[in-house]
């Protein structure tokens, strides 16, 4: 994992998402590794992707089954504020579980010369799950920042995780382990 050719991808962590609609408490508590994360990524030259849903009201899919969350243009859609977006940060609106799913995202990680992806966000057992299936069917390693990534539950966090290790042969590091492997280099 060069970080030349690493990007971070920062998965929902969006202010419905933490604090509002689809609130996630547990999603409060990987703020501060993540804003570390991304601190460290940014001054590294790292390229940091916010995949963002944004949804339209009325029309997509996954508001039938999540009620409205996320509406494009709305407080609820936008990255929480402890993230610091930058405008060296890229942001990919998404209206399905993948970052990658009828997105530009594969478009703009192979202009930036990307082979690995470093997820980060909410939830590993679905949007980040899903964003790892397509990195890796699309040929990207696929590696997980274990303190930037939780889940509704324990066990949500612990099932997705290890669904990535074994189906996607997903690495796990802490963000800690990343800043110290990306300064040596």
């Amino acid at each position: 994992m060069k970080k030349k050719t690493t990007a971070i991808l920062v998965v929902d962590m969006l202010n419905d998402f933490v604090t509002g609609a689809l609130k996630c408490d547990r999603g409060l508590a990987i703020v501060p590794a993540t804003a570390r994360l991304l601190k460290g990524a940014r001054k590294l030259g790292i390229p940091v992707i916010f995949c963002n849903d944004a949804h339209i009201k009325g029309i997509d899919h996954e508001l039938k089954l999540w009620g409205d969350h996320a509406i494009a243009g709305t407080f609820g859609a936008q990255v929480i504020p402890e993230l610091e977006l930058s405008p060296t940060d890229y942001v990919v609106p998404k209206r399905r579980y993948s970052g990658f799913f009828h997105t530009d995202l594969d478009l703009l990680l192979h202009e930036l010369g990307i082979e690995t992806v470093v997820m980060t966000g909410l939830h590993t057992h679905m949007c980040v799950r899903h964003t790892s299936a397509d990195a890796y069917c699309l040929g990207y390693e696929v590696v997980v920042a274990s303190d930037a990534t939780d889940s509704f539950t324990e066990e949500d966090y612990k099932s997705g995780i290890s669904y990535l290790k074994s189906v996607y042969g997903a690495s796990v590091y802490t963000v800690d382990e990343l800043l110290k492997t990306w300064s040596e280099e």
